[in-house]
């Protein structure tokens, strides 16, 4: 059977290979916070890295050039009074990164072109809905400045990052989610949670449209992503604790598509898909090795090509869009190894003689530019990605000064359940407008009160310290 599968695969012989030393980044502190994220992003322009930090929490923004030892003063971004969870470059703009932590807030920060100078703590914009700590952060795939957070409140907002409202909240998961994924077009993310339930949801109508109970058997966390054509890849763990990937069609739960068992392990399964590719890299939390595999539409339709293999477990993994890959070299896929100190590139090659350009290798991949407003998705539009030619390679673009429209939430503290932009009185009843104004009238006049009695216990201290004079 697998004779027949990889002769037809142009895959087949993709090998995995570590950069040379100099090229890695050494001396970083990665986070040691006990949360099953990948700690790691990265883009064409930058690496992004949770680390350790005192007094709150921080991450490491690096320009992909500046390889090498990091000097242990190099500024930080540290706005989060809490540990980072969770990190995310805009799909959109290569300076523009979204952050999330135990603070219950998550956070968008422009990144300048050239180095950091001294360390960023004052984010673009400030999201506040979460209770508890927000330890998802997502971009929607299409749709400008369209972010998606979820807390350990169970709790899921998209925000239009633009103006900081919350634009819509769903709370039908009864525990804790491990993992969130949109669809290509993003009308649709899959998540899995702690009920052990996969779940599809569709944001604009607020509900979920299918669920699986149990994908796989065992209680450790579950993983899922969503394929390019809309099936869903899984990775969770059997009833006697062995490792397992699954494939599922979301219109019919009731079978997989495909099952297959892995190993014995405790690492919890972070997959990173490949859309032009149609292939899936597995990178376990703590394991030393990356197995990569081929969805196709023939059966077993999940196949196994090979695993890279070195000598130090991972801590974290960050993977690169496909238009940050070198088509020279016949690259089809970058990740980013997070150790204790240090960070590996890991290129993923194609071997091929020609040094022409592989048009089977690199179909067009998506682009920077957005497909449509938040408006227009919120409205019930759907777009696929904007696509652009690797032909040449991927030039990226100047960076854009992100901006914050003025009717912004930073003021005010956004509910969980509606946007709370500026109150129009003229549409409230007479009856809550007055109740309003009477509750006002008389905070001020507590407030009032309160501060006449702190001058007098003021004026008392001043006379007693003056006796004992």
């Amino acid at each position: 059977m697998s004779r027949s599968i990889v002769r037809q695969s142009k895959f087949r012989h993709v090998f995995g290979q570590t950069v040379k030393a100099e090229q890695g980044y050494d001396d970083i502190r990665v986070s040691k916070v006990t949360w099953d994220s990948s700690f790691c992003a990265v883009n064409p322009k930058f690496l992004a890295v949770i680390v350790e930090s005192s007094g709150g929490g921080a991450f490491l923004v690096l320009p992909l050039s500046k390889s090498g030892r990091v000097d242990k003063n190099y500024p930080l971004v540290n706005g989060h009074s809490g540990p980072v969870l969770d990190i995310d470059w805009c799909p959109h703009d290569d300076n523009i990164l979204a952050s999330c932590s135990e603070d219950c807030t998550a956070m968008v920060w422009q990144i300048p072109d050239h180095s950091l100078t001294r360390p960023l703590s004052d984010p673009v914009v400030v999201l506040e809905g979460h209770s508890k700590r927000v330890g998802i952060v997502t971009w929607h795939p299409t749709a400008r400045n369209i972010l998606l957070t979820a807390g350990s409140d169970n709790l899921i907002i998209i925000w239009n990052v633009g103006t900081g409202e919350p634009l819509i909240s769903m709370d039908d998961h009864p525990d804790l989610i491990y993992s969130i994924s949109w669809n290509r077009n993003g009308s649709l993310f899959c998540t899995t949670s702690k009920d052990r339930r996969l779940r599809v949801c569709d944001p604009r109508k607020r509900e979920v449209v299918a669920e699986r109970l149990a994908p796989h058997e065992g209680i450790r966390p579950m993983r899922a992503i969503f394929t390019r054509d809309g099936n869903i890849f899984t990775t969770g763990f059997t009833r006697m604790s062995q490792r397992e990937l699954g494939l599922w069609d979301p219109t019919n739960f009731e079978e997989p598509i495909a099952l297959l068992e892995l190993d014995t392990s405790n690492g919890v399964l972070l997959p990173y898909y490949d859309a032009d590719a149609s292939m899936v890299y597995l990178c376990g939390k703590g394991d030393s090795s990356i197995r990569y595999f081929e969805i196709t539409d023939e059966p077993p339709y999940v196949h196994y090509l090979s695993t890279f293999s070195s000598k130090e477990p991972q801590r974290g993994m960050g993977f690169m869009p496909k238009r940050g890959v070198d088509v020279t070299k016949c690259e089809i896929a970058r990740l980013f190894k997070l150790l204790d100190k240090k960070c590996e590139p890991i290129t993923m090659t194609v071997p091929r003689k020609s040094d022409l350009f592989q048009d089977d290798l690199y179909p067009d991949t998506v682009g920077p530019e957005p497909a449509m407003e938040p408006e227009e998705w919120l409205s019930g539009r759907d777009e696929d990605p904007l696509l652009v030619s690797m032909r040449g390679g991927y030039v990226a673009p100047k960076s854009r000064e992100f901006k914050v429209s003025k009717k912004n939430m930073l003021d005010s503290r956004p509910t969980t359940r509606r946007s709370t932009s500026t109150l129009d009185t003229n549409s409230l009843p007479p009856e809550l407008l007055g109740r309003l104004l009477e509750e006002i009238q008389n905070l001020k006049a507590t407030v009032l009160s309160q501060e006449k009695r702190i001058c007098d216990l003021e004026n008392k201290l001043s006379q007693y310290t003056n006796g004992t004079d």
